[in-house]
């Protein structure tokens, strides 16, 4: 024990200097939370499904409400009601247990509905494609207006895909 509290002794404090502050990224965040709030009256409400995934989208998805990417900072929320959902978000291929409560899901949402397919098994249906066990992609279930690759996609790119969804619903 004496040698590592020597060791940090001898060390010292190492960090990172804070990065500085962009204000052409504050002035496009302000720009987009506006556009979401006029187009959506409120909030872009998202409702997630998981049709069979490893949870490794799940995780990503997560990541968007911690204080570095502040998906609810551009007015984006998570419901937990497909009634209350501008958006769905499925994830995962679609397994033929949870086929019917994906058509279920899409039907209560209302229109003018969005669905965006995440990850490779979302959009192509991944290492497990269509067998006796899965429909395989999200497209072969529900229309889908985005599909977001990658296995699993970073938060950047969701977000990306998100925004890409509003942008198709405004043409």
């Amino acid at each position: 024990m004496y040698q590592i509290l020597k060791q940090i002794a001898i060390t010292g404090i190492k960090t990172e200097a804070p990065p500085t502050t962009d204000e052409s990224l504050r002035v496009v965040a302000q720009r987009l939370k506006a556009e979401v709030l006029a187009h959506f009256h409120g909030a872009l409400a998202i409702r997630h499904v998981d049709a069979g995934s490893c949870n490794g989208c799940e995780l990503e998805i997560n990541a968007l409400s911690n204080p570095y990417y502040n998906i609810e900072g551009l007015g984006i929320k998570f419901v937990a009601s497909p009634r209350h959902a501008d958006m769905l978000l499925v994830t995962g291929p679609v397994s033929r247990h949870m086929e019917t409560a994906l058509r279920r899901t899409y039907e209560a949402t209302p229109d003018p509905k969005l669905v965006v397919a995440l990850g490779d098994c979302g959009c192509t249906g991944g290492i497990f494609g269509e067998s006796y066990a899965s429909c395989g992609r999200v497209s072969n279930v529900i229309p889908v207006d985005v599909a977001v690759p990658g296995c699993p996609p970073a938060p950047y790119a969701i977000m990306q895909g998100i925004l890409t969804a509003i942008i198709v619903a405004k043409t």
